[in-house]
């Protein structure tokens, strides 16, 4: 008798337990969600001039990286430079594009675009050592984007993987 009531007893605390689990999953899930609908255009502007000053900043850098790296001279050179170069096309493009709309949130596709070319360029950082200051302005660009990931509720550079 007494090993019944404590089975059950534990039943009734694992289906608690699981009920709160999946009660706190769905509150967490709903804030994922909703991370940027609470600014005014005002703001996410503040953060694509952030994204834009970095972006800039890094290109020029990153150029004089390369110039002084083992991929001098290659096409690997090459591809890397134009992914930046298309990196700040992107943001360009986003901050006109969010500049003509009036709901700051029609962006997301631009803003996609600017994660896909910054997970490209990510990876190559990541893999090989383009100096402390290259390494610097990237983690910066990178946190940017990142914000603007969160507000767009799209993932993130650093855990991106598109084709």
């Amino acid at each position: 008798m007494k090993r019944k009531l404590i089975v059950r007893s534990l039943i009734g605390l694992s289906a608690l337990v699981m009920l709160l689990a999946l009660a706190d999953s769905g509150s967490a899930q709903r804030k994922r969600e909703t991370r940027g609908r609470g600014m005014t255009k005002a703001q996410v502007k503040i953060v694509i001039n952030r994204v834009e000053d970095r972006v800039d900043n890094f290109v020029k850098n990153f150029d004089r990286s390369l110039d002084r790296s083992k991929l001098d001279g290659t096409s690997r050179e090459d591809w890397l430079m134009n992914r930046a170069r298309d990196l700040e096309s992107a943001t360009d493009e986003l901050s006109r594009e969010f500049d003509r709309r009036d709901i700051w949130a029609e962006n997301k596709e631009e803003v996609r675009k600017c994660l896909k070319i910054a997970s490209d360029i990510d990876h190559n950082i990541r893999r090989n050592r383009y100096g402390s200051a290259t390494e610097s302005n990237w983690s910066r660009v990178r946190y940017e984007l990142n914000t603007l990931a969160d507000i767009y509720n799209l993932p993130k550079v650093s855990s991106m993987v598109y084709g």
